[in-house]
Order: structure tokens, then C-alpha cells, then sequence
């Protein structure tokens, strides 16, 4: 069953149109989050939800009930749902206990610190509940926030950036505990990030937003290896563009062939392929799929992959094509070292040119 459903939503703050024509919906247990660049309409969507902001068009419901639909506007403290900041937004004047309890509005006394007791133990907590907020790590105060908007046992919990503020290794130790705890809460969450591998590692399901539309939904996996854009394949991470048309439904590049079902005979199209999926073979070694050898220009190692400058000889341009290509772990070959190409195919795509005229 959806917990959340939003039916053709659309927003506008004057002439800029924030959300347009928006339909997505969260069951229950699910974890979705709403990925795009600043200013794509993905928080506008998330204040939507709570009843932060007043419905302009559509409708959204909350466990099938009717939350807003222009007429109708049920204010957030009565919609079941639990909120998470990116600023965490702990009362300083109140301590750990105190804030959480807050969040508990419909129940006694007992009651409330009896839930706020089983929240914070929910996020390993529960020795800090007479500490403030000022006392306390910034992944200590995300914890807080996380049981502060559990503890009202919510249908539906709506996440605002809630890791930004943290720093990568806090990030991804903090991040990590939330989808957890999150997932045994057994609530519908929608949260919004503007991190591609954090929304690839927290999601069930990714809605890609772009000036106020959703322009892919899919699980993961579904995004990364089937964008329907250049505009999806690019947002998750670097991308190697090469101009090409299209001959006998296939393009030719100094690559190798690519599939190009669909597109009319001379079509004028974009070939977007990801840093690790060019392979660098020994010469000699594997014909690989390219056309020319590769010239190492630099190396560089970034942690857990290798970063190599590639040099490729385009015999349709005047210059040679610099590609990235990333490796697994220690790869540094010197410069001027040749190598052979092969291409996975899963990983390069072909798109309409943006530069057609």
C-alpha cells in the first residue's frame, strides 16, 4: 500500500515554476529518494508532503487519505509524519530526552518518556537523554533528530538533506545507521539529496529531478545502467562525450561499434561513456574492441580506483580525443605507455545530439 502519493502536483513561487506536474508515490517500508541538482524542486516536493507549503495543483494523500487538493490543507502536525532537517533544528533549551518527547503531542506524560526512551535506544542514544544539544557531535545531534521523528511512530518520515552537514567519514558511518534504523521502523521515508552515490546507497527507488520534473524513477541499478537522457546518465558522475552519426543503426567511434536502434540512417548523436568502462589491455595481449591504441597523458591514484588521462587518435577530428578512464584500486602506468581498448557496452550510451541544429 502507498503511504504517500502525490497526483499530478505542480508549484510555482511567482513565474518560477518549481514543481511541474509531479506524480510519484512511497509505500510503506519503502525508502525513495528525490535526487537533482539545487533548485530542481525536490525539497518543494518534500514541504509539499509534510504541509509545509500550501497545494497550488493535485493532490497528496498520506496513507489514502487526502492531505491537499486546493480546497482541503490537513497542517502538518496532523498528518502523521516525521520530519528530519538538514540543520537537525534540536531545541538548545531542552535536553536530549525533552526534545525528544516533544515530538509525542497525543499522549501522556508517562507515555511520552516512555516512547522518547524507546526512539533514542532505537539510535544507540539512550545514556544521553539528560545531555543538551550543544554537548553533542554533529552525528550525535543527527541521531536525536532521527529519534525525535520516530518516536510519534509516523506513517510516512521525510528526510531534508539530513547528512549534509557532516563531515564524509561521520557521513557515511551516520548514513549507514539511519537506513538501518529506518528500514526496522517499517515507515514509508521520501528523502531528498542532491548526492547521486548517497542516494544510490540509501534508495529502494530514485526519482532523478530536473527543473521541476521527474525525468527518470527506477530502482538504482535502473538509473545507472539505463538512463533514458544524457542528462541522467551524466548526473551520475563523469562522463566521457564524444560526437559521432549514426550508419546502418550502429555508431562508430575510436572505441569500437555501439548499437544504435532507433535513430534514422546519418542522425547526428551523442555518445556518453563511463570512465570505467574502457578496459586497458597490455598490446598484443587482446585485439579489444577499439579501433586505435591508447596513450597514457598522467595517472593518478584517488583511493580505491585509479584515475588514467587517455590519449585516443579520432581519425575523423583534427585532434585526439582525451578520455578519463578509471581502474580498480593501484593503477598508475607511465606516460607515453600504450595499451588496447576494450569498451563495455553497458556502460556507453547514445543519445540524440544536443547540438543538432
Amino acid at each position: 500500500m502507498s503511504n504517500l502519493v502525490f497526483e499530478r502536483v505542480s508549484h510555482a513561487y511567482g513565474n518560477l515554476r518549481a514543481v511541474d506536474d509531479v506524480s510519484l508515490s512511497v509505500d510503506a517500508g519503502e525508502l525513495v529518494c528525490l535526487l537533482g541538482p539545487s533548485g530542481c524542486g525536490k525539497t518543494t516536493l518534500l514541504r509539499l508532503a509534510a504541509g509545509l507549503e500550501v497545494l497550488q495543483q493535485g493532490r497528496v494523500l498520506i496513507g489514502d487519505e487526502v492531505m491537499a487538493d486546493g480546497q482541503r490543507d490537513v497542517p502538518p502536525e496532523d498528518r502523521s509524519v516525521g520530519l528530519v532537517f538538514q540543520d537537525f533544528a534540536l531545541f538548545p533549551h531542552l535536553s536530549v530526552q525533552e526534545n525528544v518527547a516533544f515530538g509525542v503531542r497525543k499522549a501522556g506524560r508517562s507515555e511520552r518518556a516512555a516512547r522518547a526512551r524507546a526512539a533514542l535506544k532505537q539510535v544507540a542514544m539512550e545514556d544521553y537523554g539528560e545531555a543538551y544539544p550543544h554537548t553533542l557531535s554533529g552525528g550525535q545531534q543527527q541521531r536525536v533528530a532521527l529519534a525525535r521523528a520516530l518516536a510519534p511512530q509516523p506513517n510516512l518520515m521525510l528526510l531534508d538533506e539530513p547528512f549534509s552537514g557532516l563531515d564524509v567519514q561521520l557521513r557515511q558511518e551516520v548514513r549507514d545507521e539511519t537506513l538501518h534504523v529506518l528500514k526496522r521502523s517499517g515507515a514509508a521515508t521520501l528523502m531528498v539529496t542532491h548526492d547521486p552515490e548517497e542516494a544510490m546507497f540509501m534508495a529502494d527507488r530514485i526519482a532523478l529531478m530536473h527543473q521541476g520534473r521527474i525525468q527518470q524513477i527506477g530502482r538504482p541499478e535502473e538509473l545507472y545502467y539505463k538512463p533514458v537522457s544524457a542528462f541522467v546518465a551524466a548526473f551520475f558522475g563523469e562522463i566521457n562525450r564524444l560526437e559521432a552519426s549514426v550508419h546502418d543503426s550502429q555508431v562508430e567511434t575510436p572505441l569500437g561499434v555501439l548499437d544504435a536502434q532507433g535513430f534514422g540512417e546519418g542522425a547526428a548523436v551523442e555518445v556518453l561513456i563511463r570512465p570505467e568502462a574502457i578496459k586497458l589491455l597490455p598490446p598484443g595481449e587482446h585485439a579489444g574492441s577499439g579501433q586505435v591504441p591508447g596513450t597514457v597523458v598522467t595517472a593518478k591514484l584517488l583511493g580505491r580506483t585509479s584515475l588514467v588521462h587517455l590519449s585516443v587518435a579520432d581519425p575523423r577530428q583534427e585532434l585526439d580525443l582525451h578520455l578519463h578512464v578509471r581502474v580498480p584500486g593501484r593503477f598508475l602506468p607511465k606516460e607515453g605507455q600504450t595499451f588496447s581498448i576494450d569498451l563495455d557496452p553497458h556502460q556507453a550510451f547514445v543519445f540524440e545530439s544536443r547540438k543538432r541544429a
